[in-house]
């Protein structure tokens, strides 16, 4: 079967490349089994909201997984009792709202799990993610051998770990938060696709998506200040993984990028 894994989604550029690629994949036929975005800044660079989680629904997503910023609109606590095709870390502490793993149907029928984990390097000090990688599994493996995950984490050193850690116990470890892809993407020895982070979806004229200025002000300055999404340059970063549905193994991992022309920057308003 064929995954498609989208990177961090940030504001309506975000949301514009994830509309106008899949747009593309219509136009030339070319169809994914399962398709998983990570939509923790969807929503103005911050968060996300109904309505937009809503919206990434209808393009085709099946399953939208976040991370640290999840919890920056409010409103979105509520939702998360509603929607089971949106996640948010599973280690957080018992009492979280929403839904840290699930399980979903592909086009084909074919069962497949999906992980959302948070890494505690440089980042809240949360439970384990190992350890909940370890009960979240062991549960999942007795439904189906496709297991992804999505690790959202600061270092790269933790989410390599995590890739070792977990390799022939899951289909693919896919790294984002940081925004900037890697290019070590790989099968390791036991069948498991990685890569340290999938990147950005999102303008890439900008300081991981935020205005140049504003990011530059807050450096040189040292003060606090309003950050906006950037505009320009709208690529989507994705990872496109074959897999057995027998086995859980993958066969292929492939980064990509994807850049949005001038006539294609408000394909939201087609769908």
């Amino acid at each position: 079967m064929k995954v498609l894994f989208v990177g961090d989604i940030t504001g309506q550029p975000g949301r514009a490349s994830l509309a106008g690629y899949l747009a593309e994949c219509r136009r030339k036929h070319i169809e994914y089994d399962f398709i998983i975005a990570n939509v923790e800044n969807a929503a103005g660079g911050f968060g996300l909201t109904k309505e937009i989680s809503q919206k990434i629904s209808s393009y085709g997503v099946d399953c939208q997984t976040s991370g640290n910023h999840i919890w920056d609109k409010k409103e979105i606590h509520s939702y998360f009792e509603a929607e089971p095709r949106l996640l948010r870390p599973a280690n957080y502490p018992a009492g979280a709202p929403g839904l840290g793993y699930n399980i979903y149907k592909a086009r084909k029928g074919e069962s497949v799990a999906v992980i959302n984990l948070q890494g505690r390097i440089f980042m809240w000090n949360i439970d384990c993610p190992f350890r909940a990688a370890d009960k979240i599994i062991a549960e999942l493996s007795q439904e189906t051998k496709l297991i992804f995950i999505d690790f959202h984490a600061e270092a790269t050193s933790e989410k390599q770990a995590m890739g070792w850690y977990l390799d022939g116990r899951v289909t693919a470890v896919l790294g984002t938060h940081t925004h900037v892809q890697t290019a070590d993407e790989r099968l390791l020895p036991g069948g498991t696709a990685f890569i340290t982070d999938v990147g950005m979806s999102g303008p890439y004229t900008s300081v991981i998506g935020i205005q140049v200025n504003d990011a530059l002000y807050r450096i040189l300055s040292g003060l606090p200040n309003r950050f906006n999404v950037a505009s320009g340059d709208i690529r989507l970063a994705g990872i496109e993984i074959d897999a057995d549905p027998n086995t859980g193994k993958a066969q292929s991992i492939r980064r990509f990028m994807y850049s949005l022309q001038e006539d294609e920057k408000a394909p939201e308003k087609r769908f």
